[in-house]
């Protein structure tokens, strides 16, 4: 039996489906700087599973997301998920020694 789709994950991927969406300045740096497209940005958030839920944020409640573009590589994306338009918050490639796997965080020792 397939599980429901998380419902903050859909709202996000359908605000990117649709071109509802939003890049920070921050964003646009961290995609220039590790040479992250705008095309594979979109491909993570509609392959996107999340993480981690920020409720609180400064923003407004963001979660971070882990997805898988076409070629394979492995992306997080913080996003806004409380508008009517993803606000892409920070983009970057999940690696050490901050994270052991794209989806599991190092614990401090």
């Amino acid at each position: 039996m397939q599980s429901a789709p998380d419902p903050i994950a859909q709202r996000i991927r359908d605000h990117a489906t649709a071109g509802r969406y939003r890049v920070t300045l921050h964003a646009h740096q961290e995609m220039v700087a590790e040479e992250i497209t705008l095309g594979a940005v979109l491909e993570a958030l509609t392959t996107g599973t999340i993480l981690e839920n920020y409720p609180e944020h400064r923003r407004g409640p963001c979660c971070l997301l882990h997805g898988v573009t076409r070629t394979g590589r492995d992306l997080h994306v913080v996003s806004t998920t409380g508008e009517n338009l993803a606000v892409i918050i920070t983009v970057y490639e999940p690696e050490p020694p901050k994270w052991v796997t794209p989806t599991q965080r190092r614990t401090a020792q």
